[in-house]
């Protein structure tokens, strides 16, 4: 039996919380955060107990797994004290909000002798994996053009429900930081690594928030192939969130992980099934329809905004049993992290960038983010 414990009690916390409970080999056994008053709350609901020290939580409830839950600048402080008290750690996306916090995090735990991953439960979407399968077996030869498209919308009532939505110091970031860490991810999962990124962010229409609410990135990538992102908080109304790749042989694979309006944590459920959109595998054309509708009748048959959580949990839990790494492990987390520092970092210098990135310390772009 595992025992889970929680730090930082908002709005993804619940569904970390309902997941731990529908695995047999795990329980939630206590819960942190930075106000103490939301985690006695938190704990009430769940029947567990709400501490104010993590290293008291780590040793008292004898835990094995900690899931960082708190704003993105702010995953670094629990990441280090569960690591130093012998916690493996499991931190919602994105790993941090700079660099420099990924890198601690990653060197810190290595040092502890413990597990560090990062939550990107899309991964475990079925049409995502069949992608990942097409590309591992060949069935498009290398893969040489690679794409996402997320348009969204967020409103001023999206920004107003929480104080740290919206700066730099508080969300770290905007559209890139919060709402695309999972396709990115998924990106550079079939890509490959990054050679170099063009990139441009921009606030369109959101004047009350600091941070970027679009974004544009042109990449190189090592294996010759070349991409493209496109990311948006201000098409309205939200439409979906796309990532497409492209083989050296012609065919064609995709998938729209997100459709009809994009997911939000504790404030609306998932409108539409994802779907492979574009599949042009030799052969395989026939399936889409069919595959369409198998994949919607499971995602249906289950609340995915818990199951796809509780399937990542398991696989960090596998690994410990097991002695491996998770599919989502600190290093895997720190490229996502690697591919918005870059894009901040071109449109600050107005050039291209190089990989691999280093920490930049003390330095700041335009608005002052720490970078």
């Amino acid at each position: 039996m595992f025992n889970i414990a929680i730090l930082g009690c908002g709005k993804v916390a619940h569904l970390h919380a309902k997941a731990i409970r529908n695995i047999p080999n795990a329980q939630l056994s206590g819960v942190w955060s930075r106000t103490n008053e939301t985690a006695k709350s938190f704990a009430s609901e769940y029947n567990v107990e709400a501490f104010t020290d993590i290293s008291k939580l780590v040793s008292e409830k004898e835990i094995d797994l900690v899931i960082v839950c708190t704003p993105h600048p702010f995953h670094l402080g629990p990441t280090l004290e569960a690591a130093r008290a012998g916690a493996n750690v499991l931190v919602e996306k994105p790993l941090a909000s700079t660099l420099n916090d990924s890198d601690e995090m990653i060197r810190i735990c290595k040092m502890q002798g413990v597990k560090l991953g990062v939550i990107s439960q899309r991964r475990w979407y079925e049409p995502v994996k069949r992608i990942k399968t097409a590309i591992d077996e060949g069935k498009i030869g290398k893969p040489v053009f690679g794409t996402v498209n997320i348009l969204g919308w967020r409103d001023k009532a999206y920004y107003d429900t929480d104080a740290w939505r919206g700066t730099w110091k508080m969300e770290g970031g905007g559209v890139l930081v919060n709402q695309a860490p999972h396709q990115l991810d998924i990106l550079l999962w079939y890509m490959g690594e990054i050679e170099e990124v063009y990139g441009i962010w921009k606030n369109l229409n959101h004047p009350y928030i600091e941070v970027e609410d679009t974004a544009v990135a042109i990449i190189k990538f090592k294996n010759g192939g070349i991409g493209n992102i496109i990311v948006s908080n201000s098409t309205k109304p939200g439409i979906y969130g796309k990532v497409h790749v492209h083989g050296e042989n012609g065919a064609s694979v995709g998938v729209q992980t997100d459709g009809g309006a994009m997911f939000i944590a504790g404030m609306s459920g998932i409108l539409e099934p994802p779907v492979n959109d574009i599949w042009t595998v030799p052969g395989e054309e026939q399936y889409l329809d069919q595959w369409e509708k198998e994949d919607a009748a499971f995602f249906q048959s289950h609340d995915p905004m818990v199951y796809y959580m509780q399937k990542q949990i398991e696989d960090f839990l596998a690994a410990l049993s097991n002695n491996t790494d998770p599919l989502v492990s600190g290093e895997e987390g720190r490229k996502t992290v690697e591919l918005y520092t870059a894009i901040y970092r071109s449109t600050r210098d107005n050039q291209p960038v190089k990989f691999p990135l280093q920490p930049e310390t003390g330095r700041n772009n335009m608005d002052g983010r720490l970078v």
